[in-house]
């Protein structure tokens, strides 16, 4: 567990002093003046503690806190000072969230149990981060295996999508949000609501009634409020339900919010989405964005932009070199492989897309189809050690 502790002060005895009876029980760090300390907290693994003095040259302690919430905000916030009156105490708490007020002089038993509690909140904190961070890691895998197997060309879709946002991320050097590389994924789940008949028309590339592409329209809404019931998925849900708002205000859902009040994500996965569909069909990438550009009015233009110049300069990058692709039957296939074939009943039901590594869910999917149905094999894999 992590305990380390820093003192942070203008007084090097002090802080020789903090050393000296502290260092039998915890792990302690000293500087002298708030600046240098910002530094090392920026550079170095987070402290569970850091301690500030009140008074010191350039920065006092609220305003060194303050800046510590907001570089490390699990770290406990302690303060430790001989100047004390009323307005200093609440600057200290409302500004810097500290977790406690001591004064000099404070005695050792007293630091110590501060000092204690202090590890023991930053424990709290950083083991429930984790533990939600899992949680929700597992419920998004979970959520994405369901739509691999309930419907795999949309599934497909929504990986090529992720790829795209990956792509364009790199390329500029701009951040991609967690929210964003998750609603990427799960854009589509909302298809997980339509009935199984309706799937099946898609994936046959059937005609469809008016009634059924309504239903297919609210396949946004569906998927965001399906979202909305998880923690932190608050910011993804509104992503998914914006996904087919058009830059001019028309398109789903049907409100008043146009432009740049449509949020990021939305803005960006309409472009990506449509320019999946257009190349879908077996349109070129060059005839894809002349198309997309013709759609006046549909996207965000800057966005638009930066998505051609990317696509363009794709067009020259050399492809990373691919792992050795074999053919084997459905008993040998592995978690791991890549599919580089699509998984296929003998009638042409579209089971597995080609492109997905396969999970061990996938595995035992084709496996037990292979026991009901007869599947069109051997199946091609790729097998890449990387």
């Amino acid at each position: 567990m992590n305990s380390k502790i820093l003192f942070v002060d203008d007084d090097p005895k002090i802080l020789s002093a903090f050393r000296r009876n502290l260092r039998e029980h915890f792990q302690v760090e000293t500087i002298l003046g708030a600046k240098p300390a910002l530094e090392i907290i920026a550079k170095n693994d987070p402290f569970a503690v850091v301690v500030a003095d009140m008074k010191m040259p350039g920065i006092d302690g609220v305003q060194f806190l303050a800046k510590v919430k907001k570089k490390a905000p699990d770290t406990t916030r302690i303060m430790l000072t001989g100047y004390v009156d009323q307005d200093t105490a609440i600057n200290a708490v409302n500004e810097g969230n500290i977790f406690r007020f001591l004064c000099k002089p404070c005695s050792n038993k007293d630091l110590v149990n501060a000092l204690e509690a202090g590890i023991e909140l930053y424990r709290l904190k950083t083991a429930e981060k984790e533990l939600l961070d899992q949680t929700l890691n597992g419920s998004i895998n979970a959520l994405t295996e369901i739509l691999s197997i309930y419907h795999p060309e949309i599934f497909g879709h929504s990986k090529k999508l992720k790829d795209l946002i990956h792509g364009l991320a790199e390329f500029f050097n701009i951040p991609i949000s967690w929210e964003m590389e998750v609603a990427g994924m799960l854009a589509t789940i909302g298809y997980v609501g339509i009935p199984p008949a309706l799937n099946l028309k898609i994936q046959r590339g059937e005609g469809i009634s008016p009634e059924e592409e309504e239903m297919l329209s609210l396949t946004p809404e569906i998927g965001a409020k399906f979202l909305g019931n998880i923690p932190r998925l608050e910011r993804v849900s509104k992503i998914i339900l914006y996904q087919n708002k058009r830059y001019n205000g028309s398109g789903f859902p049907q409100d008043s919010v146009s432009g740049q009040e449509i949020i990021f994500g939305a803005r960006l996965i309409k472009i990506l989405m449509d320019l999946i569909h257009i190349e879908g069909g077996g349109v070129p990438v060059d005839q894809a964005i002349l198309e997309l550009k013709s759609k006046n009015g549909w996207y965000d233009p800057d966005l638009l932009e930066k998505v051609i110049v990317y696509l363009e300069n794709k067009k020259n990058i050399e492809p990373s070199k691919p792992g050795d692709i074999i053919s084997v039957p459905v008993d040998e296939i592995q978690a791991g492989h890549i599919l580089r074939s699509n998984v296929e009943t003998v009638d042409g039901e579209l089971l597995l897309a080609s492109g997905r590594k396969l999970s061990w869910v996938e595995v035992k999917l084709i496996r037990n189809h292979a026991k009901l149905t007869k599947l069109v094999e051997p199946l091609k894999v790729e097998i890449n050690d990387s």
